[in-house]
């Protein structure tokens, strides 16, 4: 794994850790927890498929730009 993804697991693993632990000792019932930690989740989901998105286009684009420089050192 690159550098960039390994804080970017790091971070999302400590926030889903921190917010778990937070929530079990809150003094919420048993049923708001679930779907505090439910939602807490989701969250945290399609932000991380959103940073992998913008990863993977990143990506592409330094491939594209690599194809393009191997074109010209062989013309």
């Amino acid at each position: 794994m690159k550098k960039e993804t390994k804080i970017i697991v790091g971070v999302l693993a400590g926030a889903a850790l921190g917010a778990t632990i937070a929530l079990a000792l809150s003094s919420d019932s048993s049923n708001d927890l679930k779907g505090k930690l439910s939602d807490f989740f989701a969250d945290l989901l399609d932000a991380s498929k959103d940073k992998l998105a913008g990863l993977a286009d990143r990506a592409s684009d330094v491939a594209d730009k690599v194809k393009d420089k191997i074109s010209e050192v062989k013309a």
